[in-house]
């Protein structure tokens, strides 16, 4: 099939979708239920995105070793995370993890 014609018809598809919303604004009431679970789709897409990269850095087999700095530094950071609450200094540990890892025990 033809990329552009498979790109073009994704981008109308999304076009559509966040239009309507748009065009519709308050005449769209959702549910508690529905308003409930929509607070939980970026915690869920960012961990359907970076569990697969911590536990299988190379696309393989599951790398589930002290030897595999990737899922130390996750793991740093959903430390921080729980204990801290503070985003940004959830990214500056895991990544600070991340490499020391690599520079220091991978080699």
């Amino acid at each position: 099939m033809n990329y552009v014609l498979l790109i073009f018809g994704m981008a109308v598809v999304t076009f559509l979708i966040r239009s309507t919303v748009f065009m519709l604004g308050e005449r769209v009431a959702f549910a508690p239920l529905v308003r409930t679970a929509l607070g939980f789709v970026p915690v869920t897409v960012l961990t359907a995105i970076i569990v697969p990269m911590a536990v299988t850095p190379h696309g393989g087999a599951l790398e589930l070793t002290w030897r595999n700095p990737q899922l130390i530094g996750a793991l740093a950071a959903c430390a921080v995370s729980a204990l801290t609450r503070r985003p940004l200094l959830t990214i500056a540990v895991g990544l600070a993890v991340f490499f020391l890892w690599q520079g220091l025990i991978v080699r």
